[in-house]
């Protein structure tokens, strides 16, 4: 939940707003918890109190005021909105001469399923993820923050005005893959993938969650994958689920990516 006024967001979840104290202490501008939990944040508050921040013991009903959410599991952690920066051509040349993989989202809705992409990039390693700018695109908010458990603190995250152009820019430079259900190579396929292409960096795109990805982004992909169900490879032709939640697809993909 935003507070337009004073340009701030809630972070919440006690997992989230512990990460937040472990990385980056320094963007807490204010901090409410209740008392079930003070115990836990007794470092936190001593730093606060350090540089002038507040803090204060808050009812369950205050954080759930604050926050816009009941899963605030006693603890919101006021920060400064963030601001998502532009991607420009110096930022994705140094993921290619860095050998980076990156995650570009398209029209991901759900800020929940945003939030757990988030998390599974961070926990394999991926920093890099790009959102378009986009109505149909979620963002930062304070459900993807509590949903990601701290793994927006991990990840940079970029914005650009147009899906189509990025992929054309980096034509040639990294590998450009999207998730279909009517592609015809494997999530298991891809280290194999990036061999015969000359070891690029991956760039993996994922699409919105009814229609999956664009027909502007599939003609810009090197490759379409999918993620076989049980009994594809013995000819059956379709699960008896339509597709996994792009979410937990995220996971599998970015396993494959760092599998040796």
């Amino acid at each position: 939940m935003k507070n337009t006024k004073r340009n701030e967001l809630a972070v919440c979840g006690f997992a989230t707003v512990k990460k937040l104290e472990k990385n980056h202490p320094e963007k807490i501008r204010r901090l409410y918890f209740t008392e079930e939990v003070a115990p836990k944040f007794g470092g936190l508050c001593r730093k606060l109190a350090k540089n002038h921040g507040i803090y204060n013991q808050k009812p369950a009903g205050d954080l759930e005021k604050l926050s816009g959410t009941v899963h605030h599991q006693g603890v919101v952690a006021m920060i400064e909105a963030p601001e998502i920066q532009p991607l420009d051509s110096d930022i994705t040349d140094s993921w290619v001469e860095n050998h980076e993989n990156a995650v570009l989202l398209d029209r991901i809705g759900n800020a929940n399923n945003f939030g757990a992409i988030v998390r599974s990039a961070a926990f394999f390693g991926i920093k890099n993820i790009v959102i378009p700018l986009d109505e149909a695109q979620s963002s930062i908010t304070t459900s993807s923050y509590r949903v990601a458990e701290g793994g927006m603190e991990y990840v940079n995250i970029y914005s650009v005005r147009s899906t189509g152009r990025l992929l054309e820019a980096l034509d040639g430079k990294m590998i450009r893959v999207g998730t279909s259900l009517e592609a015809k190579k494997k999530v298991g396929d891809l280290l194999e993938m990036q061999k015969s292409m000359g070891d690029r960096p991956f760039l993996v795109v994922l699409g919105n969650e009814e229609q999956g990805i664009s027909d502007i982004v599939k003609k810009n992909c090197d490759e379409l994958v999918i993620i076989p169900w049980a009994g594809m490879s013995e000819g059956v032709e379709e699960s008896c689920i339509d597709s996994l939640n792009v979410a937990q697809a995220s996971s599998i993909i970015f396993y494959a990516m760092m599998k040796k």
